[in-house]
């Protein structure tokens, strides 16, 4: 019950951050300049976004790090995930500074940001190896079994924490489409984890930061629900990804991704389809990647849009829940 009123308390603070936050970083976001450039390929419903604040992640970040240091609840796990967040933010931040700040449309090179999320992949493996519940083993969904990996666990875990973080990223394409999907998410897994703290005490640190991304997203979702305020932008959206993952990997839960996660699984596995398909026959398969720009260019609305995907993302959390 202790360890519920917690989660509750770490939600609601972090919420009410983000939500005041806003007003505070948003009018600063345009006294920079930070806008967001609108590509002329994509949807013409899209071209009033122009100009609106991007880097809006930092609401985000800020708003977990202060509930996190002011719930007194301080555990290895929870500084994990807090580390993680902040390394694949910090490239996203990076990436964002140099596109909206110094006017370099293109950003980081490609090889420049896959290097950097390698590098944190590969460190929140190695320390998932070492100091996750239950060590090299994975949850298996549905079937309440464990496989161990062994060695094959740190090149495993890498690959997976790369796809699950830049399938997070083409997420956001829509007004607090990401955002709604991650809050889902992270509470999935923070209900998840505090059902089985009991099993062992990394759990309960799992349930915490996750509550903490919970609430964040929650109060950010008042400024980038449509219309959009601000934009999370990489610095947000990887983030995001970064915490999801290392959640994942801390619980043993890293197989579980697709399941719960599963529109981001959609989102990128449509990108994929759609340049190997392209580069085969010249011919696109969906009228746009990734597969929320499909359906804006079929005539859904944004707002169905992402009702609809937020709808899918509650019954795969029904489901993720019930294969535990």
């Amino acid at each position: 019950m202790q360890g519920s009123v917690q989660i509750i308390r770490v939600i609601i603070v972090s919420f009410l951050i983000a939500l005041f936050l806003g007003p505070v970083v948003i009018p600063v976001l345009r006294r920079l300049k930070v806008g967001q450039s609108i590509r002329e390929e994509g949807p013409k419903s899209h071209y009033s976004k122009s100009g609106t604040p991007t880097m809006g992640g930092i609401i985000i970040v800020l708003s977990v790090v202060i509930s996190v240091l002011t719930s007194g609840y301080y555990t290895r796990e929870v500084w994990a995930v807090l580390f993680f967040m902040l390394g694949f933010g910090f490239v996203g931040f990076l990436d964002d500074y140099i596109k909206v700040v110094l006017k370099r449309n293109l950003g980081l090179r490609a090889y420049q940001k896959i290097i950097g999320q390698v590098v944190f992949a590969v460190l929140l493996g190695m320390y998932g190896a070492r100091f996750s519940a239950y060590g090299t083993k994975l949850v298996i969904p549905f079937m309440n079994a464990y496989i161990d990996l062994g060695v094959l666990y740190v090149p495993f875990v890498t690959f997976v924490v790369l796809g699950t973080v830049n399938a997070v990223n083409l997420t956001d394409g829509l007004d607090g489409l990401n955002t709604g999907v991650t809050l889902i998410v992270m509470a999935t897994f923070s209900l998840i984890a505090n059902s089985l703290k009991g099993t062992n005490e990394i759990y309960e640190g799992v349930a915490i930061i996750s509550a903490a991304v919970t609430g964040a997203c929650l109060g950010f979702l008042r400024h980038n629900a449509n219309p959009a305020k601000v934009f999370m932008g990489d610095t947000g959206s990887l983030a995001l990804g970064g915490a999801v993952s290392a959640v994942a990997v801390l619980s043993n839960f890293v197989l579980l991704i697709p399941v719960i996660g599963g529109i981001y699984f959609a989102e990128a596995l449509s990108v994929i389809i759609q340049v190997l398909h392209y580069k085969r026959t010249k011919r696109r398969i969906f009228k746009m990647a990734p597969l929320h720009h499909h359906f804006e260019m079929c005539g859904w609305k944004e707002t169905k849009v992402v009702g609809v995907f937020w709808i899918v993302t509650v019954i795969l959390a029904f489901i993720g829940i019930y294969s535990i």
